[in-house]
C-alpha cells in the first residue's frame, strides 16, 4: 500500500460513515426490511383514529411538555416493521387559525388542531399513508386542511379522502399502491355514494397493483360494536352501510379495506380473498376522547397479502389507552378477544381463524 493511499483511506472511511449515518437520520420514515415472507408479499399495518393532542380550546389538551413522542413510543417497533403503515388522521395540523366548526359552547367544542411539529411523530413512527376522510379534518376549515396537506407532502406521507385530494398512488416493495378513503362528512369522498366509490376504486386499479381503501363509517360507541349489514344512523346522520360498502369496493378492485369511525373495535372478515377490518377503534387519541371501557382498547392489525392482493396471513396486536391517552401494548389482549367474539357473532361463516395470541390464518 503506497503512502498516499495509507493517508487517505481513514479519511475516506470517515466520510462514508458520516454520510451513511446522516442519511439514515434524515430519513426517519425509512422502513425496516420485511424478512417474514418473500418479496412476492406485502405487509400492511392498519390502525384507527390518531389525534395526538389539541391546543383548542386551550393548551391543557396537549400532552405533557408539548411532546407527542411518548404517545407512540411503546408501539413504534411494531409500526415501523411493515412495508406500509396506515392510520386515520382525526384532525388537522395547524399552529394558528380560527375554528370553522359551529359550536354552541366553544369550551366544549370537539375541534382538533394539533401543533404542526407533531407531524414528526407520525414520520418517526413509520406512517406511510393516512386518511383525511373523517368528521374532524375540516374543523379549522381550508386553513387546517391546506396546512395538513402541505405538511404531509413535505415529509412524504401519502393521503387521500378529501374532495381536493381523493386518491394517492405510491410504490412499495416493487409494487404500485393505490389509496383512497371515504366518509359521510362534508368535503370528503362520500361513503354513501356507492357508484362514485366504485368508480374511484376501479380507476385506481387501472394504475396500481394493490388498492387500499379506508372508510370512516358506522354508528359510534360501545352499544354499536356489531356490523348490522344495514345503513347505520347516528345522531340523525347517515353513517353508511359499511358491510355493503366494503363488498362493493372489493368488487370494484380493492384489495384491503380498513374501517374506523365507531371509536370501538369491530369484527374482521374476508371477501373474495380480500381482508376487511370494520373498525380499528381509537388508536392514539389524547385528551379529548372517551377512553372508558371498549373505547379505550384497539387493535394494530398487520396483514400479509400476495402480489395479487389476496390475504395470506395476519397478526393482531392489542393496545390500550390509559389516562388521557397514548398507545400501549395491552397485556390483557382485550382487542384480540373482542375481534374473536365479534367475528364469530357477526360473520359465523368467515374463512378467517383467529387465535388468542392474535394470529390470523385461513381456515383449513
Amino acid at each position: 500500500m503506497n503512502t498516499l493511499f495509507k493517508g487517505t483511506f481513514p479519511v475516506l472511511v470517515f466520510v462514508i460513515c458520516f454520510f451513511l449515518t446522516n442519511f439514515s437520520q434524515s430519513h426517519p420514515n425509512k422502513k425496516q426490511s420485511n424478512k417474514e415472507l418473500s418479496s412476492d408479499t406485502l405487509s400492511i399495518i392498519g390502525v384507527g383514529d390518531i389525534m395526538l393532542g389539541t391546543d383548542f380550546p386551550h393548551k391543557d389538551y396537549l400532552p405533557p411538555s408539548n411532546n407527542c413522542k411518548p404517545l407512540l413510543e411503546p408501539v413504534k417497533h411494531i409500526l415501523t416493521d411493515a412495508d406500509i403503515t396506515f392510520g386515520n388522521l382525526e384532525g388537522c395540523f395547524l399552529n394558528e387559525g380560527n375554528v370553522a366548526k359551529i359550536c354552541r359552547d366553544t369550551t366544549k367544542c370537539y375541534a382538533f388542531k394539533m401543533p404542526e411539529k407533531y407531524i414528526d411523530c407520525l414520520v418517526e413512527s413509520g406512517f406511510d399513508v393516512v386518511s383525511l376522510a373523517n368528521n374532524h379534518v375540516g374543523d379549522f376549515g381550508n386553513a387546517g386542511r391546506n396546512k395538513t396537506i402541505k405538511l404531509l407532502d413535505s415529509v412524504g406521507i401519502h393521503f387521500g379522502g378529501v374532495i381536493s385530494h381523493p386518491t394517492a398512488i405510491f410504490e412499495s416493495n416493487g409494487l404500485k399502491i393505490g389509496f383512497c378513503a371515504f366518509a359521510p362528512n362534508k368535503g370528503t369522498c362520500s361513503i354513501s355514494d356507492i357508484p362514485n366509490a366504485k368508480k374511484i376504486v376501479s380507476d385506481l386499479k387501472k394504475d396500481a397493483d394493490i388498492v387500499i381503501v379506508s372508510f370512516h363509517g358506522g354508528a359510534e360507541g360501545s352499544s354499536h360494536r356489531n356490523v348490522t349489514r344495514k345503513t347505520e344512523v347516528f345522531y340523525g346522520e347517515d353513517r353508511g352501510n359499511v358491510y355493503e360498502f366494503a363488498r362493493h369496493v372489493i368488487d370494484a378492485g380493492a384489495d384491503i379495506v380498513f374501517g374506523h369511525g365507531p371509536h370501538v373495535t369491530r369484527a374482521i372478515d374476508l371477501y373474495k380473498g380480500r381482508f376487511i377490518a370494520y373498525s380499528l377503534g381509537n388508536f392514539c387519541t389524547y385528551g379529548r376522547f372517551n377512553l372508558q371501557g371498549a373505547n379505550g382498547f384497539a387493535p394494530i392489525v398487520k396483514v400479509f397479502i400476495d402480489k395479487n392482493g389476496k390475504f395470506v396471513k395476519g397478526q393482531i396486536f392489542s393496545i390500550v389507552q390509559k389516562g388521557r391517552g397514548g398507545a400501549e401494548l395491552d397485556p390483557k389482549n382485550q382487542a384480540i378477544q373482542e375481534i374473536i367474539r365479534l367475528t364469530e357473532t357477526d360473520f359465523p361463516d368467515s374463512k378467517l381463524a383467529i387465535t388468542p395470541d392474535g394470529s390470523i390464518k385461513l381456515k383449513e
